[in-house]
Order: structure tokens, then C-alpha cells, then sequence
């Protein structure tokens, strides 16, 4: 269902609600986030633990590692975080937190210790659980608004997929061990 409203410039803008595929979005997120059940995912394999307990497998030393000179794990799992608090941001107050958001920031992680990747780690699962909470609940949103939502689901599962890349041991079940 959508509907129509104005924005301050008089602009009219489409507003639509999230009902029919909150709990979707939802059930899609958590599995990128928790992993897939018994049965099996949507997007991963029976016996995937998920991200987060992915990232739980790796030391520090593991998480300051990068292959071929690319961003570390740590950054990685700092520019989910980031990302994640913007939309809890946008999903809190409104607005728009990305026009100055700092996304350099999270990719100059490069060496961190074991008090800064479980930091780093406490804070992504703080920020990925409060955006799953959000993406569960209804709301009314514009489609710019709905394609950020949806895209942040996407933007999760890439970095998961690059994660897998860099360390072997965050990665989910081989095929034909599930």
C-alpha cells in the first residue's frame, strides 16, 4: 500500500509501508547475521553459523591479516558497523546520516589487538542486531528510502562474502559436508 505526501520544497513524494515485507527483509538479514537453520537459508548453506560467529573464530592476529593488499578483515567488519549505525541512524531519527558519514574512516583498520577486535566485533553485533529489531518492525518509507533497506541487506552479504575470501576459517560448510 502506498500513499502520497509532500516533501518541504512541495515536492510530491510516494510513501509506502514495509508490512507485507518487513518480516522478509528480516528473516533474510538474520540469516546473513546468525545463519540458516537446520533446514537450510535462503542465501546460506545448512550448517552456516553466519557472520557474526564467523568473526568469533578469528583472533586479532587473523582479523589484521589482508590478502593481496586489500582491507583487512577488521575493516571490514568496521565498515559493516558503520554502515549499520547510519541506518539505526536513519531508522531513529530520520533524516539523512550519509551525507557526511566518514566510510574512509573504517577502511584505515588495518592492525588491531584482541580489546579492539572484540570491540569491533561487540559493536557490529550490537549494530546488526538493533538493525534486524528495525527491519522486523513496519514503517512507512519512500523508495529511495525502501532501496536503502533493501541494499543494506546486499551490502552485508558482500562483506560476508569478501570476509570468506580472506580467511578460510570464517568461511561456512564445503559443499557435501552439510
Amino acid at each position: 500500500m502506498s500513499c502520497s505526501a509532500q516533501d518541504s520544497t512541495g515536492a510530491i513524494i510516494v510513501l509506502m509501508e514495509t508490512t507485507e515485507t518487513a518480516s522478509g527483509l528480516a528473516r533474510v538479514f538474520a540469516e546473513l547475521v546468525d545463519g540458516a537453520d537446520a533446514k537450510g537459508g535462503f542465501v546460506l548453506n545448512r550448517g552456516d553459523v553466519g557472520l557474526l560467529k564467523s568473526l568469533n573464530k578469528l583472533s586479532a592476529v587473523d582479523a589484521s591479516r589482508s590478502t593481496n593488499g586489500g582491507a583487512t578483515i577488521a575493516a571490514h567488519a568496521q565498515h559493516l558497523r558503520y554502515g549499520l549505525s547510519l541506518m539505526n541512524e536513519w531508522a531513529e531519527r530520520g533524516g539523512d546520516p550519509f551525507t557526511n558519514a566518514k566510510w574512509d574512516d573504517a577502511w584505515k583498520v588495518s592492525s588491531v589487538d584482541e580489546a579492539a577486535w572484540t570491540e569491533i566485533r561487540h559493536g557490529l553485533q550490537h549494530e546488526a542486531q538493533d538493525w534486524l529489531r528495525r527491519l522486523s518492525a513496519p514503517r512507512e518509507v519512500t523508495e529511495m528510502e525502501y532501496s536503502g533497506m533493501i541494499s543494506s541487506i546486499a551490502h552485508f552479504a558482500y562483506h560476508l562474502g569478501a570476509i570468506r575470501q580472506i580467511n578460510r576459517d570464517s568461511r561456512g560448510p564445503r559443499e557435501g559436508t552439510f
